[in-house]
């Protein structure tokens, strides 16, 4: 869990509901994911790219994955009885939004955690937030769990956009009618005798996923797609001429979306 300095005060406004809920003021560590920017952070946490880079002492603009930053961010300490969903509802915050402030892409959490809350909206701004905290198709954790082991086998060192990608084109392919429903008859589908994703067939699906594809999968969930609507995927070496002959979405590293 993130180390947390205490900046003073409760936050104005918030010793009013306590009852409710246990927020306070303070100055956070922000760990800086893969992709992150301070122009994406600041808006994160509704803060000036100027303050984040004068509070952290930063000469220019340029961090790192794994750099420590000093964001002024509300906390909240989870309760019995909370989840992810509840407390990103209650404060109007997208819950895409929360796990990333958070680097958090599972759903366990711990009584007496600490949780930073990312600009936390006015209550009415909290319809639209609820609404866009939504996944774009269904699923259930075993299918969350089939996707993001689907991405580990597929896209393993690959950059983290093929492998919210390699996601996207599950998504995709549910979203359409011409393909199946779900995301594990997606995945398990076997049409004409062939399987569709080569790691069912050979077993790797099997192996644990990783960190990055569960950030990925959370994502692709969440309607990024950066294989811009592909319903296919290959690597470049591949020598398959169907696949080649068909109209190319994205090329993100080795891996050529296609559609």
């Amino acid at each position: 869990m993130k180390r947390f300095k205490q900046a003073g005060v409760f936050v104005a406004g918030v010793l009013l509901s306590l009852t409710l809920y246990s927020t306070t003021a303070f100055a956070a560590d922000y760990t800086i994911l893969q992709n992150d920017s301070l122009y994406k952070i600041g808006i994160l946490f509704n803060t000036p790219v100027s303050t984040l880079m004068s509070n952290n002492h930063l000469n220019s603009d340029l961090i790192y994955p794994g750099q420590v930053l000093d964001i002024p961010a509300n906390i909240y300490t989870i309760k019995n009885g909370d989840s992810l969903y509840l407390i990103a509802k209650n404060y109007g915050i997208p819950l895409a939004e929360l796990r990333k402030a958070n680097n958090k892409w599972d759903d366990l959490i711990l009584t007496g955690q600490q949780l930073l809350l990312p600009a936390v909206k006015s209550s009415s701004d909290m319809k639209e937030s609820s609404t866009s905290s939504k996944t774009v198709i269904p699923y259930t954790q075993e299918e969350f769990d089939l996707l993001a082991r689907l991405i580990t086998a597929e896209a393993n060192g690959e950059s983290y956009d093929a492998m919210v990608a390699v996601g996207a084109v599950v998504v995709n392919r549910v979203q359409s009618t011409e393909w199946p429903s779900s995301i594990s008859s997606v995945i398990n589908q076997v049409s004409g005798g062939y399987y569709q994703f080569t790691p069912v067939k050979n077993g790797y699906i099997n192996n644990p996923s990783t960190d990055d594809a569960i950030r990925a999968t959370w994502a692709a969930l969440y309607g990024s797609d950066p294989s811009n609507g592909a319903m296919f995927y290959f690597d470049d070496s591949s020598t398959n001429q169907w696949l080649w002959s068909k109209t190319i979405a994205a090329r993100i590293g080795s891996m050529v979306f296609v559609y």
